[in-house]
């Protein structure tokens, strides 16, 4: 199960645009671009707000697996200064990843050369066993670093995964807040700092803060249609895992 496991059910078209002259476009689009370039500036002002946070020292010493063997929180920034943590929805019942975090893997995999040449590692954090997350992932096609939490206290020290008893009182803490949750697992991403020998966590993001990740969305907010979920239940019905659409 996940948060896209509900059935499929059509997009409602939007409504058609009004028609306009070249002239009339252009003055309607310059218009735009001034919304969108003060945008761009408050974007600019928030990174670096979020950049200058306090950030906390981890203090436990959290050890993953992966194929090769036993890796300590330290080891995973593989000698870099900076770790981007995706936390993976995979519940260790599960059978399969969860589609909405498959969506945000399709996005990021391509990238995570490029951030090497940053100064920042990239990992991914599930609570399934290796003995799940290694088939899933040969069967997407996927290349990136995945390592289980299992047995560890990760993923809920980092609010991903949701104990029985807060389930049950419809009480779990997730993006920064006690509320239902219709899932063990939610999706998210956490950053790192290494200072030395000290490990700092800088940053988690949950929910909507994902949204910058998944390039399928920001395509799409540039289209007529945009993301065509007006009218449908939350959770993405329309997604499925990348091998599992009709491409007919």
């Amino acid at each position: 199960m996940s948060l896209a496991s509900t059935p499929t059910i059509e997009p409602r078209q939007q409504t058609r645009r009004s028609e306009a002259t070249r002239e009339e476009w252009l003055e309607a689009r310059r218009a735009l671009l001034a919304r969108e370039k003060a945008f761009t500036r408050d974007r600019d002002a928030l990174s670096a707000a979020r950049r200058a946070l306090p950030m906390v020292k981890v203090e436990k010493n959290y050890v993953f697996e992966e194929p090769s063997g036993k890796r300590t929180l330290a080891e995973l920034f593989e000698g870099r200064r900076q770790l981007l943590v995706y936390h993976f929805m995979f519940d260790p019942s599960w059978s399969e990843g969860c589609k909405s975090c498959s969506l945000v893997a399709d996005s990021f995999e391509a990238s995570i050369i490029h951030l090497k040449a940053r100064d920042t590692s990239f990992a991914v954090v599930s609570r399934a066993p290796l003995t799940k997350i290694e088939p899933f992932k040969g069967r997407m096609g996927w290349k990136f670093r995945w390592l289980s939490s299992a047995g560890t206290d990760f993923n809920y020290d980092y609010h991903v995964s949701f104990p029985p008893e807060d389930m049950a009182a419809n009480s779990v803490e997730y993006n920064y807040a006690k509320r239902p949750f219709p899932a063990p697992e939610g999706p998210g991403l956490s950053v790192f700092l290494r200072e030395g020998n000290d490990i700092f966590h800088t940053y988690s993001t949950y929910e909507r803060g994902l949204d910058l990740l998944i390039t399928t969305y920001n395509y799409l907010d540039l289209t007529p249609l945009g993301r065509q979920e007006e009218g449908l239940p939350p959770g993405m019905p329309w997604l499925r895992h990348h091998d599992r659409y009709d491409t007919t």
